[in-house]
């Protein structure tokens, strides 16, 4: 079974390079900077759908929304039962200084929301079409059965009994993680392998 793989620098230069334990030219390394840099990141008032005081906190904050390259609708903003069942949680992928960490606003409320999984944006990079390096993280809803079927099929940490959503935290087209809050805490389910 594959744990959650995330792309790093060195992975991103074999799937660009085609050499495994190379030396980044300076010409590969400008070229991943850059393609950080031009990463898609939308402001919060791209998103209708979101309250009004959970996209005055991500402004207030700094906060930009990363989007998957591939994908030309907005993304990366959800809602769901992420903290528990009846609740109306909502999530947003809040970039900043090219880190994206997922914001968690229990129960639609702006004060307080729980933080996660910060990465840097250039760890989420991967390989596209021709020469292209493009970004590739996502978060949607994860409910019951996804949850167990994926377990089913690979394996890994058994999840408690499952009674709302969890958080479906991926790599595009490579693994995902489930992050599902039980007893106070995130847990990290089997995702997609």
């Amino acid at each position: 079974m594959s744990c959650y793989h995330r792309a790093t620098l060195s992975a991103l230069l074999f799937l660009v390079v085609g050499i495994d334990h190379v030396k980044p030219s300076q010409e590969v390394t400008e070229k991943i900077v850059e393609a950080d840099r031009q990463v898609r990141r939308l402001p919060p008032s791209a998103f209708p759908e979101l309250p009004t005081k959970i996209k005055r906190e991500l402004e207030r904050r700094g906060c930009t929304i990363p989007q998957v390259s591939a994908d030309k609708k907005p993304q990366n903003v959800i809602n769901g039962e992420f903290t528990g069942k009846g609740r109306t949680d909502w999530a947003a992928l809040c970039s900043l200084n090219r880190a994206s960490t997922i914001l968690i606003f229990r129960n639609a409320s702006a004060r307080e929301p729980l933080e996660l999984a910060p990465e840097p944006d250039a760890d989420n990079l991967q390989a596209g079409a021709g020469t292209a390096i493009e970004y590739a993280r996502s978060i949607k809803p994860a409910g019951r059965a996804y949850i167990l079927k994926h377990y089913r099929a690979y394996g890994g940490p058994k999840p408690p009994t499952v009674d709302h959503q969890g958080i479906n935290d991926a790599f595009v087209g490579k693994a995902s993680v489930v992050r599902y809050f039980y007893a106070g805490k995130w847990l990290e389910l089997t995702g997609a392998d």
